[in-house]
């Protein structure tokens, strides 16, 4: 139980509500009308976490701006088709609402495509500071957006904690010495996430409550 937490920093897909799906298929789609046939499902799971311009770069710089257009037609087609929130997400992010803990997100999508989730599974009343692609330069694991999220709710490294389900969130909090926990339904694994020594694992999101002492009743 750590009674110092008062912030909670949250990544949003793979955390909060289930886009693997939605990302798996997306990238999938948009390998497969470019390169087909090259590319199958287990490639394609390193690429979650990432912005997409530091994947297609990786793939064929030439054309990494073609790709982002194709993949993100492909996903806000599915986007409410595939996407849904986690057991339990709802309740836990209620329960500290109400408790009033500072709450943000931390993502590495695009602010509409996050706003467009947060509404989806009716999370946006929880979330008045989000910080997408849009508002940094440098995305996690570099400090920056985590930076950005406290200033914004007046918090300190000190006393917030950063929830993710890929290693990009671990380090970020970890460079921006705040506390870090991971998710071990993260698509990658838990024993993947390990690796990077989150100070915390949840099992379940209410674990959460526990954790920073809060009454789960």
């Amino acid at each position: 139980m750590d009674k110092r937490i008062t912030t909670l920093l949250f990544d949003l897909d793979g955390t909060l509500i289930d886009t693997n799906e939605l990302i798996v298929s997306s990238f999938l789609h948009t390998l497969g009308k470019f390169y087909p046939n090259r590319f199958e499902r287990a490639d394609v799971l390193p690429f979650l976490g990432p912005p997409l311009v530091v994947t297609f770069n990786g793939i064929d710089p030439q054309k990494t701006e073609e790709m982002i257009v194709e993949y993100r037609k492909y996903n806000l087609a599915q986007h409410d088709l595939l996407v849904k929130e986690f057991n339990g997400v709802f309740e836990t992010i209620r329960t500290l609402s109400e408790n009033n803990f500072k709450l943000a997100i931390v993502s590495t999508k695009m602010r509409d495509t996050v706003i467009k989730g947060l509404e989806l599974t009716k999370l946006d009343q929880f979330f008045d500071v989000i910080i997408s692609l849009d508002e940094v330069e440098r995305a996690k694991p570099d400090p920056e957006p985590l930076e950005k999220a406290l200033k914004a709710l007046g918090s300190t490294p000190k006393e917030a904690m950063m929830i993710g389900d890929n290693h990009h969130d671990i380090l970020g909090g970890k460079n921006a010495g705040t506390y870090t926990c991971g998710v071990s339904w993260s698509l990658k694994g838990k024993e993947y996430l390990e690796q990077f020594h989150p100070d915390y694992m949840l099992e379940k999101m209410a674990d959460l409550l526990e954790i920073i002492g809060v009454d789960n009743k």
